[in-house]
């Protein structure tokens, strides 16, 4: 007897039906095919043990299970529920006639017991593109499932509820989800806030136009001089993520296997603080089996990079390509796989080796070639991507020791929600685009016009600072943001000169500073 069950693989964040038949005939022997890896051949075993806990078996005959399309890869023990299934049904142990209407998966433990999987919120937005009625999955998995509407969801524990559920001895409870539920201002869920911040009213003030246009940074400055502290205090004063951005976040977590028990999205900006010996696939992504890399688990929020020189200069020019395109692409003999990388990238580093180079206090022991070598780790073409440079100073005494805080993150925060709202006001008609920091040549020439005062200031800037064409690009970009901030509908040579400032660290002004 044939019976059809389905599956899902998952490549890059988006997933395909994978048929699974099953054929059951006279002879011998167990073949499974369809290019599965050695976790998916070894399903046999954890199949057969677990079907014996209740009674049931693999029948001693020639099983045949194809797994269609056989082009691509199977990978991983998410399959075992399907075959399972499967099996029961074509060899008529259990009835086979709703089996076909489900996207059945989960990894079976020896006693039954079914576990957690990978990239199930992609595998449910595919089993309702085609119109299957449900999906039975591991029940920790459930709620996450849940968040696609129009689609029943069945959590279970145990494969004998999979076998009553389509034997009709028993009705499995629907997990469902109220996706506004899920959302509601988690601005107060943070342990951390900008208040808590001594001085450093400058650097709060380049990290709130970051986070108002969704630009990249960088700090320079001594050890225990806060740039860390101020870094983890970001996601506080970044606007709540929309439906559609917790979707696409959810959707890569997922695949990665991030996601936590029983979550169901991702309500909350990711913060990925990666080490500086991260290799180079570990950050963009990619291995054998691709998988996504920490730019992408950043994928609407920040990528936090502390000490930006330590970094291996391979890790880092591999980071150029996703900067600009907010992609990133992963190439195989066989196949492509695309994940998306729109983050904000925030990085700090010390200005030399020893870390005390122009310290008002210190005294630096590098040498010049020391200083200049330690600072050319970080390319040019690199820090071009970087819209705003901002130098960090130790903070006096007096200003640690005062009692008085300053901003909270609510109020910074308001603000740069009212700058993106202009944003999306400004970009609905687009809607790629999100925020300042990611408008194109054609949208800044629209955008970003300025007067004969502003143009003026900006060339003798370039001429001074030798900035390149990018670098202006960006200070367009940065002074637009700044005029979003004001509520200025143009902008002015104000917010022009404030923009020049964040450019202190472009190639040809390092070392004079």
């Amino acid at each position: 007897m044939l019976v059809k069950t389905y599956g899902s693989a998952v490549q890059g964040v988006d997933a395909t039906t994978i048929t699974v038949e099953v054929n059951i005939s006279r002879g011998a022997n167990f073949y499974l095919v369809g290019l599965p890896d050695a976790a998916v051949k070894e399903s046999q075993q954890r199949i057969e043990s677990a079907l014996r806990q209740y009674s049931y078996k693999i029948p001693g005959k020639k099983v045949v299970i194809n797994m269609a399309p056989a082009d691509i890869r199977k990978e991983g023990s998410a399959y075992d529920l399907t075959i399972a299934m499967g099996i029961l049904a074509a060899s008529e142990q259990m009835k086979s006639e709703e089996v076909s209407k489900y996207i059945i998966m989960g990894e079976l433990s020896l006693d039954g017991t079914i576990h957690p999987i990978k990239g199930v919120l992609p595998i449910a937005i595919q089993a309702r593109a085609e119109d299957f009625k449900g999906f039975i999955l591991p029940k920790e998995n459930a709620r996450e499932a849940a968040v696609v509407n129009n689609l029943d969801v069945y959590g279970v524990d145990n494969i004998i509820d999979v076998i009553e559920f389509f034997e009709g001895k028993k009705e499995l409870e629907k997990t469902v989800v109220d996706t506004r539920k899920e959302f509601f201002d988690n601005s107060n869920l943070f342990n951390i806030d900008f208040s808590e911040v001594k001085g450093q009213e400058n650097v709060k003030r380049a990290l709130e136009i970051a986070a108002a246009g969704g630009h990249n940074i960088i700090m320079i400055g001594p050890p225990g001089a806060g740039k860390t502290m101020i870094s983890k205090r970001i996601p506080t004063i970044l606007p709540p993520l929309s439906l559609q951005e917790a979707l696409e976040t959810t959707k890569i977590h997922s695949v990665a296997g991030k996601t936590e028990k029983n979550a169901s999205l991702v309500t909350t900006r990711p913060f990925r603080a990666p080490h500086h010996t991260i290799s180079d696939v570990a950050l963009v992504g990619g291995g054998s089996f691709p998988q996504p890399g920490e730019i992408s688990l950043a994928h609407n929020g920040v990528l936090f990079l502390d000490e930006l020189p330590e970094f291996k200069k391979t890790v880092l020019e591999v980071m150029r390509q996703p900067l600009e395109d907010r992609m990133i692409t992963i190439s195989r003999a066989k196949f492509t796989v695309d994940y998306p990388a729109s983050f904000m990238l925030v990085a700090s580093m010390n200005p030399c080796p020893c870390g005390y180079y122009n310290h008002p206090e210190k005294e630096c022991v590098c040498s010049t070639g020391t200083v200049q070598r330690y600072l050319n780790k970080i390319s040019g073409p690199l820090l071009d991507r970087i819209d705003i440079h901002i130098e960090v100073v130790p903070v006096p005494f007096g200003k640690l020791s005062e009692s008085e805080s300053g901003e909270s993150s609510q109020v910074v925060r308001k603000r740069v929600i009212g700058a993106r709202n202009l944003q999306e006001e400004r970009f609905k008609e687009d809607t790629d685009v999100h925020s300042n920091a990611q408008m194109s040549s054609k949208m800044m020439s629209k955008f970003c016009l300025l007067d004969a005062d502003s143009v003026s200031l900006l060339k003798n800037a370039m001429e001074r600072l030798g900035l390149s064409a990018r670098a202006y690009d960006r200070i367009l970009k940065v002074s637009r943001t700044i005029a979003d901030l004001a509520n200025a509908e143009s902008i002015l040579s104000e917010h022009i000169a404030e923009a020049i400032q964040y450019r202190s660290l472009d190639r040809d002004s390092w070392g004079a500073n």
